[in-house]
């Protein structure tokens, strides 16, 4: 079954998404309008930065980037933490006509130095230094230091500290580049599988515009920065379509999630919603009773869930405790973050379980043999439309394994009800084969999670002798819990078919997850898979 990007459009004359081309002109609306609008919050003061602020700054940094021999098209790298330095770097490279590679400045010192040669960053801009990461070292570019200050009459400044100009060496990916691109993301993973995706300002545009009309963000919406804009979900979701729609941002303190300061940064920012992944949904869910200040302080419209699958028990406890719908998203690098979304309340019914219609794209569910799956038929996920990344880069192998005629295969497997909405079943190569059955891991994670008592589970194959893989799984039990292995092997058997309850079930004090909030799954595999 195939869903058109005109299933998705809905109410389109009641809102109209910003009209932005990319990353040089996002603020351009902003800025004409309302330059004297809020657009970002920031540092444990909580300093309030206005459009037209941001974009003053933006356009100095762009003129001191000019000033260093850098031409259009051009790769630097970005290292920095969710802070006001990213947001100017950003904004600046891009009206330099740079394409920007955000880094996680958490990274090891090999990885990080690994991924800015194999981009072939011809500079790299770092923000504050993130406590406890390492430093930028031996790589064959410069590295220039951005910091922003405001002074106590409310002015601010952006100081590149730059040295000598760019001796110009066109290497490694970048050579792959040019002024039509914006960015280059990479993929979750280590070094050594991390891929890197050029986006370009279309594909920006495009999602952008799709996240902005899935939510009907505007400027009376705020939110805080919990995901880290290094990776598409907080920096397309939270950051971009915010300031596109006109909107504003608290970036924490530090530049990074605190849920001991959560909400007092939503009651600051008066946020509308916000956008996390289902680890911060829990945690924030465990914290509620006695951190959540309820919602005559924190009136919130929606709140959003992405990266990972959620558990449909906490979906509904979170919208109890809040009182606001928690709407399922679905995205990817290579699709410039969201490809599917459910709708606001009042754009139609919620479906738990779902990650709703596709938002902007074409989506398709495909069989092993390339054919379309009927309604209701398992297949995996394929995608096309104006956010879709042409390629890897520096990778034609598997660009040829995951593109073709502009079509992303994802690798997840999925149904369409008659609907066109969408029910994730899992990854195919995260499936599990016991003789011959093949068992979604995140299928019997996501009835794990449902059993009372148990706040998280990761499930894995076990290499056999007699079945090739049997199930086995690590549970995380709720602060105070009692339940037992047993107890919770017993819920298994009442809900699963015999060969999907795991044959081994250990409980452990807390599982490994990647810098996204999803499960590290190979971290699961080497410690509890042999």
């Amino acid at each position: 079954m195939a869903v058109p990007t005109g299933a998705s459009v809905r109410d389109a004359k009641r809102y109209r998404p910003p009209a932005i081309t990319g990353l040089v002109d996002l603020l351009d609306r902003q800025v004409r309008d309302r330059p004297g609008a809020r657009a970002l919050i920031f540092t444990g003061d909580r300093v309030h930065l206005s459009y037209g602020a941001l974009a003053a700054l933006a356009d100095d940094v762009a003129a001191r980037l000019g000033s260093t021999g850098l031409r259009r098209g051009d790769a630097v790298g970005l290292v920095c933490a969710d802070t006001a330095e990213f947001v100017v770097a950003l904004l600046g490279a891009a009206r330099a006509g740079l394409v920007v590679a955000p880094i996680d400045p958490t990274l090891p010192e090999s990885q990080m130095s690994a991924r800015v040669e194999a981009l072939g960053a011809q500079a790299v801009i770092l923000g504050p230094p993130v406590a406890g990461a390492a430093t930028v070292a031996r790589v064959h570019a410069p590295t220039w230091t951005l910091r922003v200050d405001v002074s106590r009459a409310g002015t601010a400044t952006a100081t590149l500290e730059i040295g000598a100009r760019v001796v110009r060496h066109v290497r490694g990916a970048a050579q792959e580049l040019s002024s039509h691109d914006a960015l280059v993301l990479f993929t979750a993973g280590t070094t050594g599988r991390s891929k890197m995706v050029p986006l370009t300002h279309a594909n920006v545009a495009a999602s952008v515009q799709g996240i902005c009309a899935s939510y009907e963000l505007g400027p009376g919406d705020a939110t805080v920065a919990v995901m880290p804009f290094f990776h598409g979900h907080g920096l397309f979701a939270a950051l971009l379509a915010s300031l596109a729609g006109g909107g504003c941002v608290l970036l924490p303190e530090r530049g990074r999630f605190s849920a001991h300061t959560f909400w007092d940064d939503v009651r600051a920012v008066a946020a509308t919603w916000f956008t996390a992944v289902p680890t911060i949904h829990e945690i924030l869910l465990d914290r509620a009773a006695l951190e959540y200040p309820g919602p005559q302080v924190a009136p919130l419209k929606f709140v959003r869930s992405c990266s990972a699958p959620l558990n449909t028990a906490t979906q509904r406890a979170l919208e109890r405790t809040l009182g606001a719908p928690l709407l399922s998203a679905y995205g990817m690098t290579e699709s410039t973050h969201q490809a599917t979304s459910e709708p606001l309340p009042k754009q139609g019914p919620l479906k738990h379980g779902s990650v709703g219609r596709s938002t902007g794209v074409d989506l398709r569910i495909v069989d092993q043999n390339g054919h379309t799956c009927p309604a209701g038929t398992e297949g995996e996920v394929w995608v096309h439309g104006p956010t879709v990344a042409r390629g890897y880069l520096a990778n034609p192998a598997e660009t040829a394994r995951s593109f073709a005629d502009g079509w992303f295969r994802t690798g997840d497997l999925a149904s369409l009800d008659e609907d066109g909405d969408v029910f994730l079943t899992g990854r195919i190569k995260n499936l599990i084969n016991r003789g011959g059955e093949k068992i979604s891991p995140e299928n019997v994670e996501n009835i794990l999670a449902g059993c009372p008592g148990v706040a998280e589970a990761a499930v894995f194959a076990i290499p056999d002798a007699t079945y090739g893989q049997r199930v086995g799984a690590a549970v995380v039990v709720r602060e105070g819990g009692s339940i037992g292995a047993e107890q919770i092997l017993q819920y298994c058997r009442n809900r699963l078919s015999a060969f999907e309850v795991p044959d081994r079930l250990k409980i452990v004090a807390a599982l490994p997850h990647t810098i996204k909030g999803g499960l590290d799954r190979p971290a699961v595999d080497a410690r509890y898979a042999h």
